[in-house]
């Protein structure tokens, strides 16, 4: 019994001895590659470093300064996959491949994210901002929200199918769980929608003067377009209020824009005058009121117009045409007071609901 004790004790030993003398050179040449790959990182970063401090001459590198952090990580990544592949057919560990390559994918996600806002960032100051379509302004803004959750979306199904993996459950589950959410926020993804169209139909544009259909109660009902989001777009009235409109409101509604072609605009201003009064003169006096008015064009020249007769009052219509559409109020309000105090001078009556009234006594 003792011998054989003594027998299985040897061939233990010798058995670890074997396998440490074929792990021993194993480790030893790993050991040599970490060594290598820390002084080429080291001896990488203080080349990059005199570099970065050379380059920065150069405009287009103090403006982009984060190439030089996507340089390092590219290298970094490099030395990791180099210095992994080379562990992998050291070793021969079964299934480690496999885990590796899926670590390195999503690990590879981040340098290519970084990567593409770049590219976008660059492509948005150097091409987007020098076209006058909004279209192009809209798809950069989309890519750069939503390109980081996009690659690494791709990254985890290439790195569930490397580890063998079936991904085509998870593909199905995204789409199911993507119609739920379709519903659930079914508004703001027909906000989003709508901004999209928005842009891309141009039915008004930043600093447009449009009506605003929703704005309080006793306060002004028109004002200039500040912003045109994904989700709302945002109008200043003359009040100074900021109204917040969602863009699927927008797009269901009739949209009056005084600026989109031009800031001309013509403005009618209802005036009534009595039956009694000389029409001509009437007419004469308006128009001359109008001529006052600096910035009413002089062609095509005010224009006043019989529209009807009222119960009391024989309606005119004086019409100007302004340079600037944002004067409207303004130019109603000075032709307005200015034809009173006019009027007044000349004797012309500004009509007011009359009744006769004959008292009949009975005999």
């Amino acid at each position: 019994m003792l011998d054989y004790l003594k027998h299985a004790y040897e061939q233990l030993g010798a058995g670890i001895l074997s396998k440490w003398a074929v792990l021993w050179p194993l480790l030893a040449k790993a050991a040599l590659v970490l060594l290598g790959a820390v002084l080429v990182w080291a001896l990488f970063k203080r080349v990059l470093k005199r570099v970065r401090t050379r380059a920065e001459k150069y405009e287009f590198v103090r403006d982009h300064e984060e190439i030089f952090g996507l340089i390092q990580k590219a290298v970094w990544y490099a030395l990791v996959f180099v210095i992994g592949i080379y562990m992998l057919n050291l070793f021969k560990i079964p299934m480690l491949d496999k885990i590796f390559y899926a670590a390195l994918i999503i690990l590879l996600a981040m340098p290519v994210k970084d990567f593409t806002l770049l590219l976008l960032r660059y492509l948005e100051q150097n091409l987007v901002k020098k076209t006058e379509s909004k279209v192009d302004d809209i798809v950069f803004d989309l890519l750069n929200k939503f390109s980081g959750v996009i690659i690494f979306a791709v990254a985890i199904l290439l790195a569930l199918d490397v580890l063998g993996i079936n991904v085509v459950p998870f593909v199905a589950g995204a789409g199911v769980a993507g119609i739920a959410i379709g519903f659930a926020a079914k508004d703001t993804l027909s906000n989003l929608i709508a901004g999209v169209l928005l842009i891309m139909d141009r039915p008004f544009e930043v600093g447009d003067r449009i009506e605003v259909w929703s704005a309080p109660k006793n306060s002004a009902s028109w004002g200039d377009v500040i912003d045109i989001g994904l989700r709302a777009t945002k109008i200043k009235t003359t009040d100074n209020i900021v109204v917040i409109i969602p863009n699927n409101e927008i797009m269901t509604r009739d949209i009056i824009n005084y600026t989109t072609i031009s800031t001309d605009i013509r403005v009618r201003i209802p005036i009534g005058v009595s039956y009694d009064t000389d029409i001509n003169k009437a007419k004469s006096v308006i128009v001359d009121v109008a001529k006052t008015a600096e910035w009413v064009q002089k062609e095509p020249p005010p224009k006043v117009v019989v529209r009807q007769f009222g119960e009391s009052s024989v309606d005119l219509e004086l019409r100007v045409w302004i340079r600037d559409a944002r004067k409207r109020m303004d130019t109603i309000s000075y032709m307005t007071d200015k034809v009173k105090e006019v009027f007044d001078k000349e004797g012309i009556e500004i009509p007011y609901p009359k009744r006769d009234i004959t008292i009949m006594q009975a005999s």
